[in-house]
């Protein structure tokens, strides 16, 4: 019995960037828009360097990936084309955002109506 994450063994883009398709070793497989992985960037721009900082990401709806560019054997950059690149998604952070895509979008738009801002 192994205690190994599991693996991505599938990555791709549809719908010309709209989506990322990922699909894992053990049957696992999410289909995230391109606009949620944006808002959700792991990067220091929209987490900020600690807790509390970090910032509303808005105006996104129509945002696409132009490019994944693999990062050592662990994670992605995803190259956005609003211009934003320096998010390193981890496939375990890919995982998760899958597994809890409903909710976090969820709360997303809750932040937004809160905040007044527009997708």
């Amino acid at each position: 019995m192994t205690d190994a994450a599991p693996w991505p063994i599938e990555l791709r883009l549809k719908d010309t960037g709209k989506l990322l398709v990922i699909s894992f070793d053990d049957g696992g497989a999410f289909e995230l828009p391109a606009e949620f992985l944006r808002v959700e960037s792991p990067s220091a721009e929209v987490q900020g360097h600690g807790p509390g900082q970090r910032t509303t990401q808005h105006g996104k709806r129509g945002v696409a990936i132009k490019e994944i560019v693999p990062t050592g054997n662990y994670a992605v950059r995803l190259v956005f084309d609003d211009g934003h690149s320096t998010g390193i998604y981890g496939f375990g952070y890919l995982r998760e955002l899958g597994l809890s895509r409903n909710e976090k979008w969820a709360a997303y738009l809750a932040e937004l109506k809160a905040k007044g801002l527009e997708r």
